[in-house]
């Protein structure tokens, strides 16, 4: 599968309680194992007003259904082509 990052434009995003992310997180956990799909919630990450999510699947068509039928927004889909990080340096 593919590895890919999504931005979710979400308003007072920072400002959710622990129950309103529980939702959001149960919501998405439901999709994918109804999706019928190869599918993999990596882990998201969340700003004030945005939602950046790392997500497994094999194309970006995938994870737009995924979002559609979430009801998740979608800005932007990005597949990952590689990762670096402080070891990469040698």
């Amino acid at each position: 599968m593919k590895k890919f990052i999504i931005e979710r434009e979400l308003p007072g995003a920072g400002d959710m309680s622990v129950e309103e992310l529980q939702a959001l997180s149960k919501t998405s956990n439901s999709v994918v194992s109804v999706l019928g799909k190869p599918y993999v919630w990596v882990e998201s990450y969340v700003t004030q007003n945005k939602i950046y999510c790392v997500h497994e699947a094999e194309t970006e068509e995938v994870i737009r259904e995924h979002s559609s039928c979430a009801n998740f927004p979608v800005s932007i889909v990005q597949e990952i082509k590689v990762v670096i990080g402080p070891a990469t340096a040698g």
